[in-house]
């Protein structure tokens, strides 16, 4: 199981060449076998990059988030058991989303693909991807 970090499901939306081609391989192998998902959390900040006018979405975001489900990528709740997890993780930096982002690799035994170098430092997840890779 491979848990995208919002930017990685960003720069794959988007194309973007940041996304290595490794990363891209086993994205398409975990997406092909039913084991690609993100965090709940991620839609939110996506909704919110969008509102900042950072990043622009080519449709309705409820219906890409809608389309990207139906494709099978697989959403993971923000659930009060992950939100606790998040809490009480030690030696991470405070930024809520990626607490959440984290605990949700580690409650569902996924690997985290981030480029996010505090990510992916921290030893929260238990298999950390490096996305640029």
């Amino acid at each position: 199981m491979i848990l995208l970090d919002t930017h990685v499901l960003v720069w794959l939306d988007e194309a973007n060449p940041r996304l290595g081609d490794e990363s891209l391989s086993q994205i398409d192998a975990a997406f092909h076998s039913g084991d690609l998902a993100v965090s709940a959390i991620s839609f939110w900040e996506v909704g919110m990059l969008i509102v900042k006018e950072r990043i622009r979405l080519e449709m309705d975001p409820v219906v890409w988030r809608s389309d990207l489900l139906e494709q099978g990528l697989i959403e993971f709740p923000v659930s009060g058991e992950i939100g606790i997890l998040a809490a009480g993780l030690r030696n991470f930096h405070g930024d809520p989303a990626d607490r959440l982002i984290a605990a949700t690799a580690l409650k569902n035994s996924a690997a985290l693909m981030t480029a996010d170098s505090g990510l992916l430092s921290s030893a929260l997840a238990s298999k950390r991807l490096d996305a640029r890779r």
